[in-house]
């Protein structure tokens, strides 16, 4: 008789044989022996001590955890309808059972027990920390409501999930749903070689003639950024900003999800007691209040929005003067930064990406990763979901195994968009030893065409060292309690902070002279056309700085001030977030919130402020390097890893920094490092 893969816990995920079909019977059955579990240890009468409580329930719940998570990463990866419908079918029953443990008075009472009695001053720091945290989410999961408000908090975070996850499908739907298939070759004028090969290449894989492109991001940023017809690209922005909106099939219009959403999130809170979704999402945060968070984003406004005033005034002149674009479009934006930036600069970002060839970029990046934390990075082999994926191990010098991780690089029709990092196995001490921790890492960048490698955009190439940070944080750790190993426990709004502390080594001429070799000739990026990359590192920063601001307003303030069953609509109070910081106003045909999957589907709800927030950490801690002279300097590597990257959620994220750095956060990095303050 087979054994159910997604049962079998003794190493990695079994992607080998694990089918749609093996999801009902295996969570059904880990749901139910959870269940008896927990039963069983709220009924014994003796007192909660971490061993008779604490252990054996965190051993069960990790193998729900772990077995859910293998489905919940190939419904991202790999979601065809057999993989959608064996995640949906059995989402409504997860999420009932982790609503219903988060409202287990008995299970809280037990953590109150630990933590009211003599053992908890002798728990080391990391089991005091995870037992606090439990006492927090048990609250925040609707633990001290009155009996007859269980079941409507239950139904909640029910619907909720299942909202999340029909957004992010229908937004994949209607993202592959739509295909400019283009027969006129004088179109195609602007756009890269490699760019129309792979057109051609999907219009002939459907068996039709001329050239395909599609909304996907290897194929949509090349026409916005390089394509002459103005006609295409504004076909193309339309479609990609009126994704999931009403403008297409009503199945697929996330609009009423949007609302929904809010309105649930709304009700939570106050069952919860406090007067918005903000005030519940900042608990577990390092930010204290809304008031607190909004003076950081209007404050960082006020300094970001003159350079971003100054951005787009150039970009009108230029756009108007030199390529006759009397009204500069949204959809010309993008086209006409990239001719300003070889204009000015005399460089493409299409002439960078023949250098960034995958090999190059691979070795380079995995040089920095060994250099920098005292590690090695080898080819390991593992079942895998897809052939374009690959696996690699993380070993000590002396050649002791830390993690391993999976590395899923290309676009597929398949597969959601954006690139993020996941966990497969968290480190932990178990019976046999430390659990070694596996991490999936996930982009969206081209495949190779032809015969030649994939060559990466230098966007791209740092997308890959930010999800790279990522992956360290969980796979460095060197803390064994699960709860707050890793990236557990680690508050949100300083969990980018490894991530965007790896992009710096992006621009660094000693790691890029490594990194690169051109896609024809092998030749290293001239130090020429470097010094011309770092000249335009800021171009256009304002404008940059200033739409992620309003995308945090925007997302702030909806989940604090909005009234999701008002007159005014989530659109009514997006204009006026632009009206206040924004100097790019889109057409009143964009739906923007229609496909913001970070906070409707992507667990950044009240929360996408957090990239900044941890903007001014990371650039701050990179300070730290360049004071010493030195980016890969041994002890303050050693420093950034002892005190950062390994320390996981087992201390507060403020005092990993304080204890890296010797003091508070300060702004002037970041804003130094964006061009804002002079070096």
């Amino acid at each position: 008789m087979k054994t159910n893969p997604l049962l079998d816990f003794s190493g990695l995920p079994r992607f080998d044989t694990v089918t749609p079909a093996d999801v009902q019977p295996a969570i059904s059955q880990l749901l139910d022996q959870s269940r008896k579990l927990v039963e069983q240890l709220t009924s014994d009468d003796a007192p909660a001590t971490w061993d008779n409580f604490a252990v054996p329930l965190t051993d069960n719940i990790e193998q729900l955890s772990r077995a859910w998570g293998i489905v919940g990463h190939l419904h991202s990866v790999n979601d065809i309808p057999e993989w959608r419908e064996a995640y949906n079918g059995m989402l409504p029953e997860v999420s009932r059972f982790y609503a219903e443990l988060g409202q287990n008075l008995k299970l809280f009472a037990k953590y109150k027990t630990i933590r009211e009695g003599n053992e908890y001053a002798s728990l080391s720091v990391a089991r005091r920390k995870i037992i606090d945290n439990e006492i927090r989410d048990f609250r925040l999961s609707g633990a001290e409501l009155p009996e007859d408000k269980k079941p409507r908090f239950q139904a909640i975070s029910e619907e909720l999930a299942s909202l999340s996850a029909k957004f992010s499908e229908n937004l994949l739907d209607a993202t592959n749903a739509f295909a400019e298939i283009v027969s006129d070759e004088t179109e195609l004028a602007g756009l890269p070689v490699d760019v129309r090969q792979a057109a051609r290449e999907a219009a002939d894989k459907e068996g039709k003639t001329g050239w395909k492109f599609t909304l996907h991001m290897p194929s949509y940023l090349p026409v916005m950024q390089y394509a002459d017809s103005r006609r295409l690209r504004a076909a193309m922005y339309r479609a990609y900003a009126t994704r999931s909106a009403e403008f297409g099939p009503s199945e697929l219009d996330n609009t009423p999800l949007v609302r929904r959403i809010l309105e649930l999130r709304r009700e939570e809170a106050q069952l919860l007691g406090y007067n918005n979704y903000a005030e519940v999402s900042l608990v577990p945060k390092m930010a204290e209040s809304v008031p607190q968070v909004l003076t950081f984003l209007r404050d960082l406004a006020v300094k970001a929005k003159p350079f971003a005033q100054k951005d787009i005034t150039e970009l009108r002149e230029f756009a108007r003067n030199e390529l006759g674009l009397e009204t500069l479009e949204p959809w010309d934006v993008g086209y006409a930064s990239e001719k300003l930036l070889q204009a000015r600069y005399a460089f493409s970002e299409q002439e960078v990406k023949q250098y960034f060839t995958e090999p190059k970029v691979m070795a380079g990046l995995f040089h920095v990763v060994e250099t920098l934390f005292g590690v090695r990075l080898k080819a390991d082999s593992a079942p895998v979901w897809n052939d374009d994926v690959r696996f690699f191990r993380i070993e000590t010098p002396a050649g002791e195994l830390i993690g391993q991780f999976y590395l899923d690089l290309y676009a597929r029709d398949t597969k959601r968009g954006g690139a993020w990092m996941d966990e497969a196995i968290t480190r932990r001490r178990a019976i046999g030893g430390i659990q070694k921790p596996v991490a999936y890492l996930n982009c969206n960048f081209s495949r190779p065409v032809g015969n030649k490698p994939a060559t990466f955009t230098h966007d791209e190439v740092t997308t890959l060292f930010h999800e790279t940070g990522h992956g360290l944080h969980h796979l460095l750790t060197r803390v064994d309690e699960l709860g707050v190993s890793g990236i557990h426990g680690v508050e949100w709004d300083a969990v980018e902070l490894p991530s965007q502390f790896m992009e710096n080594y992006c621009w660094e001429w000693c790691v890029l002279q490594e990194m690169t070799g051109h896609v024809d000739t092998g030749a290293t990026l001239p130090r020429e056309l470097f010094e011309k990359m770092l000249a335009a590192k800021n171009f256009h920063s304002g404008l940059q700085n200033v739409r992620q601001l309003e995308f945090s307003l925007f997302d702030l303030l909806l989940h604090a001030d909005f009234d999701p069953t008002g007159q005014r609509s989530v659109l009514d109070l997006l204009a006026d977030v632009r009206r206040e910081v924004a100097v790019i106003v889109p057409p009143e045909w964009h739906r923007f919130p229609n496909s913001f999957s970070h906070i409707f589907a992507g667990g950044y709800g009240a929360g996408y402020f957090s990239y900044k927030w941890a903007e001014v950490l990371s650039a701050d801690c990179y300070a730290a390097f360049e004071e010493a002279g030195d980016p890969f300097d041994p002890a303050t590597g050693k420093r950034f890893l002892d005190e950062i990257i390994s320390a996981g959620g087992a201390r507060p994220a403020i005092d990993n920094f304080r204890a890296f750095r010797g003091r508070e956060p300060q702004v002037d990095a970041l804003l130094r490092h964006s061009g804002m303050i002079a070096a």
